[in-house]
């Protein structure tokens, strides 16, 4: 069975590294970004199963990054992966087309669950919401 591409968009280094070495050899990790323009490119050019974005990145948000790739007919399945727990956050990562909404202190818990869900097309929601 092949492996679910993934690719990673978050403005921080050190959780992108966390993130690679989380999904280890499991996931084939497609490419990395930094901020939500990028995604949105890199997302068109390599079609990965899913993007793990973060919402607060420069030039383009997250949120931003996911309701312009809504638009875009594109397949690829988002899940955000952020500080960020107030509800308010929650609904609007899933109003903007998310099907996943993982809080970075439940990273190691809670990423590949809503990995695999999303892929289901299934909306998962770390429970530290």
């Amino acid at each position: 069975m092949a492996k679910i591409r993934v690719l990673l968009a978050d403005d921080h280094e050190a959780v992108l590294e966390q993130v690679r070495l989380e999904l280890g050899e499991d996931f084939d990790i497609v490419g990395s970004v930094a901020n939500g323009r990028d995604a949105i490119d890199a997302v068109l050019r390599l079609n990965p199963d899913v993007l793990v974005t973060d919402i607060s990145m420069p030039i383009l948000d997250g949120l931003q990054a996911a309701r312009r790739l809504r638009t875009s007919n594109s397949n690829t399945r988002i899940v955000f992966l952020t500080i960020h727990t107030d509800p308010d956050f929650v609904a609007a990562a899933l109003s903007a087309g998310a099907f996943g909404y993982v809080a970075k202190p439940q990273l190691s818990t809670d990423l590949i669950p809503a990995i695999r869900e999303a892929l289901e097309g299934h909306v998962f929601v770390s429970r530290a919401m």
